[in-house]
């Protein structure tokens, strides 16, 4: 439970929030970057599907690479600390990339990129479980995603139209450059951390505390669905949905810059809308589990009709997708209030590593199914076809999942 005297009063709340949000929204901007850039990068090193499938995952690989170690980490120093470090890595991780000459070097520079903002989001989710009260933490969520969405946003039709001005290159210097800023204003703004009693007198072990995260029936239940629903809702989001727009519905890289502009609009305007009416919902007793159950069906039949519209479907299609997959942002703050605040940060990393680990691998998967089904002969509508119909199963199969292990979650 939160004490009164680590709650922020609001001014300060909203400070902090604009804080941790600018932070947040550059770490964004760089994740989705590469649906804008695939032409370009596609043409320049010469990259089949599934090589970009695996750059643009390779940011998801580094990001969830570190989730359990910050989540320990989070617990014990805070989330000020650990997120200064961090990003160190990320400014030089940008510089490198805007120098890398071959496929290897981007690769690994868009890795360590992963590393560098891996706690930008679950930062300031530690810490508003601590400084925010209990009623507010769906709203800070989903308004930190809106703030994603922004940088989202920011990342299509802005960077389209600087490539033609300064390239690509200078457009990973001006990030890194924006990590310098942020580094400074998360410097002098955020709240420090000093465990209270609770944390300090809870000896738990690095190990012990994540067995008894992910033994828990509540996080397992949630566990399929934040790898392929949640996962793949990112995958689209931040790659597939580009790549789509060229191959499969004939847009330029113009227009499917715009699309995904559009989309990633919408999506802010869906979660700046979702934050507003969370809490109500919340007072009128309606669980997160029930909207989830009632939400998701709409993602998943638009999916469905997504893929087989093939080259009829396009910027609208995946808009649709995107903002009926909306419910199953209410995870993250069912994940965080399921634990006490001597763990959160810990429950919350460990969705999270689910969550990454899941873009990765829908990422390069759907690249991977995508080649193989052009061996055989096919052309590029079917195989993209077909490989978001495996997507579309998956995604099936863990809400059933989700369906079936609900009474657990009653029960917890």
């Amino acid at each position: 439970m939160n004490t009164n005297e680590n709650l922020l009063t609001r001014k300060n709340a909203a400070i902090v929030f604009f804080v941790f949000a600018t932070a947040y929204f550059i770490s964004t901007l760089i994740r989705a970057i590469t649906a804008t850039l695939s032409p370009t990068l596609s043409l320049e090193f010469q990259l089949e599907a599934r090589d970009l499938g695996l750059l643009a995952g390779g940011y998801f690989l580094g990001f969830s690479i570190m989730q359990l170690l910050n989540g320990f980490w989070l617990d014990k120093y805070g989330p000020k600390k650990v997120i200064l470090y961090l990003l160190c890595i990320a400014v030089v991780s940008c510089l490198v990339f805007s120098i890398s000459t071959n496929f290897i070097s981007l690769l690994l520079s868009r890795i360590f990129i992963g590393i560098g903002v891996s706690a930008c989001l679950m930062a300031p989710l530690t810490g508003y479980r601590r400084w925010f009260a209990p009623n507010m933490q769906q709203r800070a969520n989903a308004w930190m995603l809106m703030t994603g969405a922004l940088g989202m946003l920011a990342s299509t039709l802005p960077v389209q139209l600087l490539l033609p001005v300064i390239g690509w290159r200078y457009v990973f210097i001006i990030l890194a450059l924006l990590f310098v800023i942020s580094f400074a204003i998360i410097v002098i703004f955020s709240p420090s951390w000093s465990n209270n009693e609770e944390i300090t007198n809870t000896k738990i072990g690095f190990f012990s505390s994540y067995l008894e995260i992910w033994k828990n029936p509540y996080f397992k239940s949630l566990v399929p669905l934040g790898f392929f629903n949640y996962g793949g809702l990112m995958a689209i989001q931040t790659l597939w949905a580009g790549p789509w727009m060229t191959n499969v519905s004939g847009y330029s890289a113009l227009q499917s810059a715009t699309g995904l502009f559009w989309l990633n609009f919408s999506m802010l305007i869906t979660f700046w809308l979702w934050g507003l009416i969370n809490p109500y919902i919340l007072k009128k007793g309606i669980s997160a589990d029930k909207i989830i159950v009632l939400g998701m069906p709409s993602s998943l039949v638009v999916l469905l009709i997504t893929v087989y519209s093939g080259s009829n479907a396009g910027a609208l299609h995946w808009t649709l997708f995107c903002v009926c997959s909306v419910f199953i942002s209410l995870t993250h703050p069912a994940i965080g209030l399921a634990f006490s605040n001597n763990i959160a940060g810990r429950a919350l990393s460990s969705f999270n590593l689910v969550i990454f680990f899941g873009v990765f691998v829908v990422q390069w998967g759907i690249g991977i199914i995508v080649d193989v089904i052009k061996s055989f002969g096919h052309n590029e509508i079917l195989a993209f076809q077909g490989a978001f119909l495996i997507f579309f199963i998956c995604c099936a199969v863990s809400y059933i999942y989700f369906l079936i292990h609900r009474s657990d979650h009653l029960q917890n």
